[in-house]
């Protein structure tokens, strides 16, 4: 198995590429699932002003075609994740049913476990990483590392923010 830092300096390296920001969301997509692993990866932009979140990657296209978009409600998961900056992990199907309105999709594509971590900026979630798996796949170990990654895509999503977007 790749080195965890090696991993990192993969995705860091991928910010000088021109093909921006999917060079970078690629290189993450490798890296993530050679150190932690996943089935279902996903990056989403939040959209303050227009209260909805837009995924700008996916793994699986055909199932979570990028451009989708979800509402951003006032759940707990959205104050703790969004709202707190705080990650979320969810370790079964009864988690991801409680959380999510497409858990049934998710169950379908053989994930029972979540972890969602937040990507900060000046104090502001600016979207999140995902990643979904197996039943009981994450753990509270997995975080630090998945933090890591998940500013490592700040830059590539900041990019991808509209110049009259505050929240951005």
């Amino acid at each position: 198995m790749p080195s965890d830092i090696a991993q990192l300096a993969r995705v860091a390296r991928a910010h000088g590429d021109a093909q921006q920001p999917q060079a970078t969301f690629a290189a993450l997509d490798d890296a993530l699932a050679k150190t932690i692993g996943h089935r279902l990866f996903t990056i989403l932009v939040h959209h303050r002003a227009q209260r909805e979140s837009e995924r700008v990657y996916s793994n699986m296209p055909d199932s979570y075609p990028v451009q989708g978009r979800k509402p951003v409600t006032d759940s707990q998961w959205m104050r703790q994740v969004m709202g707190l900056g705080l990650p979320y992990i969810g370790r079964n199907a009864d988690d991801i049913r409680e959380v999510f309105f497409d858990h049934a999709l998710i169950h379908s594509l053989g994930c029972e476990s979540v972890l969602n971590i937040p990507l900060r900026w000046r104090e502001q979630t600016i979207g999140t990483l995902n990643l979904l798996h197996q039943e009981n796949w994450y753990q509270v170990h997995h975080v630090e590392l998945a933090t890591v990654f998940a500013q490592l895509a700040v830059p590539a999503v900041m990019a991808l923010a509209p110049a009259d977007d505050p929240s951005s």
